[in-house]
């Protein structure tokens, strides 16, 4: 077949090589309009036209983007066709589990295995698994890492048979970094070229919501839910609406003393404002062209967070400087900079240049240093009134972001091991250093250059720990802090200037109170490399901020407990107490169940709140604390300057040093994985695991196409009635498991004891556990339930059961959606806004589907969780206009029917249909999200998987 564009098949030149490429240039002569489309726009563009078959992608395809305008209506749909997927652990391995399912599917039906095979390249990095049991002392990493492979071997081995079972999926193992920080220094090498010679920019998609963290280099990529991933992963395009292009224009530069983290806090708070869901986000401007890659990476890292598609910044010189510093070779570079000048697509755009669909604009000179929190990413607090901020929160309502506590409780305090509450306490001062431990044998191997650190100035001897019968903890005290998340920790400028003022606070005489747990967890292993090499390293370890793993760690819920004298001590005293860390997300019950004010912060500040021990201490009127004589130590005696931290940035950018540490990928990756052995085969055998079972997706598995779905959902119980912002934490939780849970009493009677629960998380491979942990969040509130007493709800997934036999029994939202399921009856959410915002996980559509739950009614989606819904059959709906299921008076006691448009035509009116108890009727309409056409063919086939595999088996 003739592609419909062969003529703008070119050739240019690599140096003194003559390359091939899809010639946007060439196209433009059609399409004039196309030189001015965002860049991001022109990638995506570039990929329709290569992609051109006639079949998944047509010449309408190409003319409907060629034309794209920056304010019309939004109907079409783009085929995308992505270069390669990366995944983590979390989300990667029950990916990899619907994948074996597909082939012990196709094995049934007589068909050959190896048709499920990925057709682009897959890269799976383990960085989801490790948790913070042990922190502060040198031999952390060692002891946290002999941890995650105790717990997660039968995990480890399903990936091994992985490797072995296809051919285009790797692993990226344990304790080498962070999906998104190892994609940017490692597995992002610019532009790939086919076999005919073919050049093309590098894109992809990941099952994680910060994949877009890779916009910073200039690759569009976004992230999408595991069963959207393996679509694309075995031929599919990603399908969506063609995007509004909101263009952002940075000027100015930023101030002496404020961070990237700073900048990119402000930015969400901005765009979240600007209600960006589900837009392309691009940056141009002068101040654009002044941010370095790590901080142009750190706002892209936090599209999520202000609602993105993706957060993108074109390619200039300094993207090629960055990726010949990270040890990507000169071949690489010189490819990737002359196919973006060949395309006219080399560098970053100024004001008026380019058309977008809005603009907004920030003077990075007024971005000030900030915190977010204490319960969303968007919520910024200039870092001088964190304090008040605090305060005022105290007694305000929930829905405020408040803690609804008594005004007179705000400075209780509680002696641990004593048992008393001390009222009106001050705060402690700072108890002497804890001690350091000697370098064990792993962390030699997995944590080679602290031991370069030797040679540089080093602190003073430690002290011998305080004695914790002193200590006492109370509200807005810090416990938890944690440098953490690719976000900040790829970013050379903000761990340096943490080091620096780690270095300078020790010198002064400030330590950190040895009951709060710190923890450093970098994203990959060069930064550990080059804080040792630039002499820091020793002085955070004195602060407590050693090595404890290279993952995710805190950022995702990894945190670890914390000492149960602490816990008993919050919860009797009903104390609300705070985690400060360098993550980028801080929603209820994220970091740890018990602390429920969480701020994000930069690494610097992270570790001045260590210092300070509790956010009511306003740092920039009060002193961080007490150094040596007693004398007060200021943020400002210790806050590092510009200067300092650019002398240092030498040690971070080394081609040398980031190639020799991503060669031990597969040249050396540590015993604790060599060690791992893995079943062998096309096929999985499926052992009996806790960890690891065949999804029951494809267990009857009809390979004909489905006769006509209804999409009638009639006499629907309501099985919760939510509020704003409930996140993918909410509804398929990540962290630890509640002994008394559904998940919880399933483990046990499954013979594992609670201290090998694990967390749901590291058993997202098996569906029994977690479709038992859907909505078993322990901050998930349930307005059907009644208020308490004291005007608060109740917390945890729980619901009213609505039997044949009449009544309302309070039960698990599992026990009762098993009870509906057996009762025959079909099951409804309803929502306010931004349902599903948040992390990508599949299982929060997957655990809906899997419980009986038909439709979701929100006020507003978040476009992964929107997708994913559709990808597992569930219909999305969304109000209208200032409808809600509050103004529609709903308290769940009725029944509920929906009724779509009998062709399920996209972004269509449906029927709502309400009928109280009394008999009564109200019915209005509301839209149907199932936004393009070919999410029509996945819903009627059940979802995306089985409209792939029905393709598949059919080829």
């Amino acid at each position: 077949m003739t592609h419909a564009y062969a003529r703008t098949r070119k050739s240019f030149r690599i140096g003194r090589e003559s390359a091939g490429f899809w010639s946007l240039p060439a196209l433009t002569e059609e399409f004039p309009g196309i030189r001015r489309l965002p860049v991001s726009l022109r990638i995506v563009l570039e990929s329709v036209l290569r992609n051109c078959d006639g079949l998944r992608v047509t010449p309408e395809h190409v003319r409907q983007l060629a034309q794209w305008q920056p304010n019309a209506p939004r109907t079409e749909e783009i085929p995308f066709v992505v270069a390669r997927v990366v995944l983590q652990d979390f989300t990667g391995v029950p990916l990899l589990a619907d994948l074996a399912a597909m082939r012990s599917a196709a094995a049934r039906l007589g068909r050959p295995p190896a048709r499920i095979e990925p057709l682009v390249p897959v890269d799976l990095v383990v960085d989801h698994s490790v948790m913070v049991d042990h922190y502060g002392t040198r031999d952390a990493l060692d002891l946290n890492m002999k941890l995650e492979f105790q717990r997660n071997r039968e995990r480890y081995q399903f990936m091994k048979w992985g490797m072995q079972a296809f051919s285009t999926f790797g692993v990226v193992p344990p304790g080498f970094g962070i999906v998104h920080q190892v994609n940017l220094e490692y597995l992002a090498r610019g532009v790939h070229r086919t076999a005919d010679g073919t050049v093309y920019p590098d894109s992809l998609v990941g099952t994680d919501s910060h994949t877009t963290m890779i916009n910073g280099v200039g690759v569009v990529g976004w992230g999408v839910g595991g069963i959207e991933a393996e679509a694309a992963m075995l031929g599919q395009p990603v399908y969506m609406l063609t995007p509004d292009v909101v263009g952002f224009e940075l000027t100015g530069k930023l101030r002496e003393g404020c961070t990237a983290t700073d900048l990119v806090l402000t930015v969400t708070e901005l765009l979240r404002r600007h209600k960006v869901v589900g837009k392309f986000v691009e940056f141009f401007g002068e101040g654009t062209r002044t941010l370095s890659v790590p901080d142009r990476a750190t706002i892209a890292n936090m599209a999520p967070e202000y609602g993105a598609t993706m957060g993108f910044f074109p390619v200039d010189d300094k993207t090629v400087a960055y990726l010949r510093g990270t040890g990507r070779s000169k071949a690489e570079t010189d490819a990737l900079e002359a196919y973006f000048k060949a395309q006219g697509l080399f560098g970053v755009p100024l004001a008026g240049e380019l058309d977008y669909s809005q603009v907004v604009r920030l003077d990075l000179g007024t971005v000030a240093p900030s915190l977010s929190g204490p319960k969303r990413p968007q919520d910024r607090i200039e870092i001088g009134q964190v304090a008040a901020q605090f305060r005022s929160l105290w007694s305000k309502p929930p829905a405020d972001n408040g803690f609804n506590q008594p005004a007179a409780t705000l400075l209780t305090r509680h002696l641990l091991h004593a048992g008393g509450e001390v009222p009106d306490a001050k705060v402690p001062s700072n108890p002497p250093l804890r001690p350091a431990a000697l370098v064990s044998e792993t962390e030699m191997e997995y944590n080679k250059p602290t031991l370069a650190s030797a040679q540089h100035e080093a602190p003073a001897a430690p002290a011998a720990p305080a004695s914790p019968a002193n200590v006492t903890i109370g509200n807005g005290d810090v416990l938890i802090a944690a440098i953490t998340s690719c976000t900040n920790t790829s970013n050379p400028g903000v761990m340096l200037a943490a080091g620096l003022l780690a270095k300078k606070a020790v010198q002064a005489g400030l330590r950190v109170q040895p009951h709060i747990k710190t923890s450093l967890a970098p994203g990959s292993r060069m930064v550990t490399e080059y804080l040792a090499r630039a002499g820091l390293l020793p002085f955070l370890e004195q602060l407590g901020f050693a090595v404890a793993g290279y993952g995710c760690t805190t950022c995702i819920g990894n945190a670890g407990d914390l000492a149960p004298e602490i816990n008993e001590a919050i919860t009797k005293s009903d104390l609300v107490c705070a985690a400060v860390l360098s993550g980028n997300r801080n929603f209820e019950a994220r970091i740890h169940p018990n602390l429920k004010a969480n701020f994000l912060a930069s690494p610097p500040l992270v570790v001045a709140y260590a210092l300070a021990g509790t956010v009511l201490r306003d740092l920039m009127t009060e002193p961080v604390g007490q150094g040596r004589g007693g004398k007060d130590v200021w943020l400002g005696d210790i806050w590092p300057t510009s200067e300092e931290v650019h002398a240092l940035m030498k040690h971070a950018m080394d081609g040398d040093a980031y190639r020799r540490t991503y060669e031990k990928v597969k040249a050396d990756p540590g015993a604790l994985w060599q060690d791992i052995e893995g079943i062998t085969g096309a096929t999985y055998a499926w052992p009996t695991s806790t960890y690891i079972a065949e999804p029951p997706l494809f267990l009857d598995f009809d390979p004909a196409p489905p006769p006509q779905r209804e999409a009638d959902v009639r006499g629907a119980r309501i099985m919760a009635l939510f509020g704003d912002s409930i996140t993918t934490d909410h509804i398929s939780p990540a962290g630890s498991i509640k002994e008394s849970s559904p998940a919880g009493q399933w483990l046990l009677a499954h013979g594992v004891a609670k201290p090998d629960f694990n967390s749901y998380g590291a058993r997202r491979g098996n569906h029994e556990v977690m479709m038992r942990g859907t909505f078993a969040n322990v901050r998930i509130k349930n307005l059907m339930l009644p208020a308490l007493p004291d005007g608060s709800r109740q917390e945890g997934g729980v619901t009213l059961y609505r039997g044949p036999a009449g009544g309302a029994e309070k039960m698990s939202i599992f026990d009762a959606a098993m009870k509906y399921i057996a009762d025959g009856r079909p099951t409804v959410i309803f929502a306010g806004e931004e349902y599903g915002t948040g992390s990508s996980r599949d299982w929060a559509a997957k655990g809906t589907y899997l419980l009986g739950i038909k439709a979701v009614v929100a006020r507003s989606f978040e476009r992964i969780h929107r997708s994913n819904l559709v990808g597992m059959g569930v219909l999305p709906l969304q109000f209208r206009g200032d409808d809600s299921w509050e103004s529609l008076g709903l308290d769940g006691s009725e029944t509920i029917d929906v009724l779509p448009d009998a062709q399920l035509r996209p972004q269509s009116a449906a029927r709502l249909v309400v009928t109280r108890a009394d008999g009564s009727r109200r019915e209005l309409a509301v839209t149907l999200r199932i936004d393009t056409a070919i999410e029509v063919q996945y819903y009627r086939h059940g979802g995306i998987l089985p409209f792939v595999l029905r393709q598949l088996l059919a080829a």
